[in-house]
């Protein structure tokens, strides 16, 4: 038997002792060889190493998902609000803030004579506007620009600074107009000191400053300014336009619609208020207005100017007027006002001037109406230029008693001489011819008073004309109807008055008159006129015997017109002197002086009309004061017109008459 090993002796482990006293130290054991288990005893097995213990990655992708589906959906919700929804919003925005538009102002048409010359016409000038959003404190970094600016700018285009200030800071706007229609003058000053201003805040800038400019948001636009060459020439025709460039009178307000084109537009990208020259413009081009041709003679309109002009001065009266007619046509050869305007000074005219009187003023024509009773008398064969009419000096009828312009004992004279003596009475006694009760007679030549245009429009359409006045023959008073024969108690205007010898003159047809030959469109076409509408009112007989009784009121020594005789011409006038009524009160105050006529009495072609209102120094007899107007001015247009001299001498036809032959 193998020898056996003595029982190892137990060593108690640490631990208390008995007794309750501090356990006692253990001897260390001696270090034993590596990799050799202590005898007797088996090695116990090693435990594992712990390992590490990761946790699931999915629940954190999912929120991490989530969370990134949630932001995209947001991106995705807020492109489809910004492209889709709010898209037309937003482009608008862009648009304004990026774009700028501007109107391409229409060229105004020319209005010119007969011969093409210009009477109004059109230059270049600049419409000075600005962008208020580079006024803006955000903009400028500036609290005051848009002040400052205004006082910079309020000297040079003479406009209130606190105004301009104001159109600076026009909130949510990128255009205003600051003064329209200034001249090329008035831009390059504005040029100049924009560009000092620039150079200076460049120079601040470069030192480290804000660098403002408070001129960077002024800027300019195409325009065109009108202009009269002429001066005061044809403005009571002509009119005027009004600060944005309408027309505001005359024939600038009545062919407005030809006159204006239609303006244009211009969308431009912009940067710091300049145009971006590589981003392309959206342009729609301006048409431009037509010119208009005026049957108007610039010639004959400046003597006929010259001559009211100087004599209303002369004779100090309100104001006067002249029409010259071409007879053939009923074209209007001049059309003139004293006193008149120039619209191209408005701020110098007196607003009483500034209209056009010949059109305008109704008033009481006197005797010159009196031809329109004789062609009743006549062409109703009441009565012949020979016949006899016995002229009182006093004529009781109704509730008056009438007299001729000067007492006179009994006076024995033909019709034709009541015409060239003007008698008011024997023009009552004439007409009294006409029908076989007072009644009657009164609507007969209320009837020939309309045909001759009288109590209606001239055909005109200028605007503001009056139609005068002619009231209903069962309306008219006692006194009416028998002043109204000799030219009291109704009114008209001087083109209506210039029309009725006009007729007279054209063989009894009435041409309604005309101002406008035609218009030049755009693409330079001539369009005429329409062709004026003509009515026969007496028959050529009538016309003809007139036109003869006419040339007495000159002719004859004993007729009240012999200062309108023209040497080398025939002449058939009428002088005029009536009552006239003062606007300021209705009433009868001074008179009004008038004469109308034509020639060569022959053969008719120029009527020329004159009439002066309220003269107060020296005569006021229309023949007397009108009679050598009508001379001077009918010499001028026969000479331009190269009219040549009557060939024939005047019919003598008797003026009085031996009682008992």
């Amino acid at each position: 038997m193998p020898p056996q090993e003595p029982p190892r002796r137990r060593v108690p482990g640490p631990g208390r002792p008995h007794g309750g006293g501090r356990p006692r130290p253990t001897a260390r054991p001696a270090a034993r060889p590596k990799g050799r288990p202590p005898a007797g005893r088996a090695r116990p097995a090693p435990k594992p190493a712990r390992s590490l213990v990761l946790g699931s990655p999915k629940p954190r992708l999912r929120l991490v998902g989530v969370g990134l589906t949630l932001v995209m959906l947001a991106f995705v919700v807020r492109l489809l609000q910004v492209q889709a929804v709010d898209a037309s919003t937003y482009t608008a925005k862009a648009e304004k803030n990026r774009y700028l538009s501007s109107t391409l102002a229409a060229e105004r048409g020319q209005i010119t004579d007969r011969g093409g010359i210009a009477l109004a016409t059109s230059v270049d000038a600049h419409n000075i506007t600005a962008d208020p959003f580079m006024f803006t404190a955000k903009f400028t970094k500036v609290p005051d620009a848009p002040e400052q600016a205004a006082a910079l700018l309020a000297p040079i285009l003479r406009k209130d600074a606190d105004d301009l200030a104001k159109k600076l800071r026009t909130p949510k706007i990128r255009y205003v107009v600051l003064a329209q229609r200034q001249t090329p003058q008035i831009w390059n000053q504005i040029k100049d000191l924009k560009s000092v201003f620039a150079e200076k805040a460049g120079e601040d800038k470069a030192r480290g400053g804000k660098g403002v400019n408070v001129l960077a948001g002024v800027f300019q636009e195409a325009s065109s300014k009108r202009v009269y060459p002429n001066g005061d020439l044809a403005a009571g025709i002509l009119g005027y336009v009004n600060a944005e460039g309408k027309g505001a009178g005359g024939l600038e307000t009545q062919l407005d619609d030809e006159l204006a084109g239609k303006d244009g537009e211009i969308k431009y990208a912009q940067s710091g208020g300049r145009r971006v020259p590589t981003v392309g413009a959206r342009e729609v081009p301006a048409v431009p207005g037509s010119d208009i041709e005026l049957t108007i003679d610039r010639d004959i309109q400046w003597a006929a100017q010259d001559a009211i002009t100087e004599q209303v001065r002369k004779s100090g009266a309100d104001r006067g007027y002249v029409i010259v007619q071409d007879t053939r046509t009923g074209e209007v050869l001049a059309m003139a006002n004293a006193p008149g305007f120039d619209p191209n000074d408005l701020s110098q005219a007196n607003a009483a001037a500034m209209g056009n009187a010949a059109l305008q003023d109704a008033y009481e024509p006197g005797s010159t109406a009196k031809v329109m009773s004789m062609a009743a008398v006549l062409e109703e064969n009441a009565a012949a230029p020979g016949t006899h009419v016995v002229v009182p000096n006093r004529l009781h009828r109704g509730d008056r008693l009438f007299k001729d312009d000067i007492d006179h004992p009994t006076w024995y004279l033909t019709l034709n001489g009541v015409l060239a003596k003007s008698s008011n009475i024997g023009t009552i006694l004439a007409t009294e011819q006409l029908g076989k009760s007072r009644r009657e007679a009164n609507r007969i030549l209320h009837s020939y008073l309309r045909k001759f245009g009288l109590g209606r429009p001239s055909g005109l359409g200028y605007p503001g004309e009056t139609s005068g006045i002619l009231a209903a023959p069962g309306d008219w008073s006692t006194s009416q109807q028998y002043t109204i024969p000799f030219g009291q108690g109704l009114s008209l205007n001087a083109m209506q008055a210039a029309s009725v010898y006009s007729t007279i003159a054209n063989g009894g047809v009435r041409i309604q008159p005309t101002l406008v030959r035609g218009t030049k469109g755009p693409d330079g076409r001539f369009t005429p006129a329409p062709a004026p509408k003509k009515t026969r009112v007496v028959s050529e007989k009538t016309a003809r015997t007139l036109a003869t009784m006419l040339e007495s009121v000159v002719d004859d020594e004993e007729g009240t017109g012999t200062k309108a005789r023209i040497p080398g011409y025939r002449v058939g006038g009428k002088t005029g002197t009536s009552n006239r009524v003062d606007p300021a009160t209705g009433r009868y105050k001074g008179y009004t002086a008038s004469f109308a006529g034509f020639a060569p009495a022959d053969k008719p072609r120029i009527t020329v009309y004159c009439a002066i209102q309220n003269p107060t120094r020296g005569s006021y007899f229309g023949g007397q004061i009108c009679g050598p107007i009508y001379k001077q001015v009918m010499e001028f247009a026969l000479k331009t017109l190269q009219v040549a001299p009557t060939g024939s001498k005047p019919a003598r036809l008797p003026v009085s008459f031996t009682p008992g032959e």
